[in-house]
């Protein structure tokens, strides 16, 4: 059984962590949350989490809401790709959606995942061979 660990090697901390995963401008979204992402080369997935106080004005909440996802990433890690993910709140939920939100959040993670498969050099390489099958088919060099 894999250790399910949340060590500060799974953090996104510094200021220029969070701006290249904003830049790479890739994201994904549902009712409460957006997710931006980024491949990495850190050999496992990492996270940084934003709460705007336009979303929830008391700490308290806001801070729920980091726990929630916080261990909705925990218990998921070792199903992530190596990618930075920075999970942005854009709507407040309580403790009564919690299930809503942990369905939330793995259908973000699987659309990331499909997207990453897809954007992969293997599928790549197997959309230009498929091209180029096509162009002599076309041509009529086979």
């Amino acid at each position: 059984m894999q250790a399910l660990r949340f060590n500060k090697s799974s953090k996104l901390i510094k200021t220029d962590e969070f701006s290249s995963v904003f830049n790479f401008r890739k994201r994904v979204a549902a009712k409460f949350l957006v997710v931006h992402y980024q491949p990495n080369m850190a050999g496992k997935p990492r996270i940084g989490l934003v709460v705007g106080k336009k979303v929830a004005k008391a700490a308290v909440h806001r801070n729920y809401m980091r726990r929630v996802l916080r261990e909705l990433f925990r218990t998921q890690q070792h199903a992530i790709q190596q990618v930075d993910l920075v999970v942005r709140v854009q709507k407040r939920f309580a403790k009564t959606e919690f299930a809503a939100i942990k369905e939330e959040f793995n259908v973000l993670m699987e659309k990331i995942t499909k997207r990453m498969q897809q954007n992969s050099p293997s599928s790549a390489v197997a959309t230009v061979s498929a091209e180029e099958a096509n162009t002599q088919f076309m041509s009529g060099k086979n």
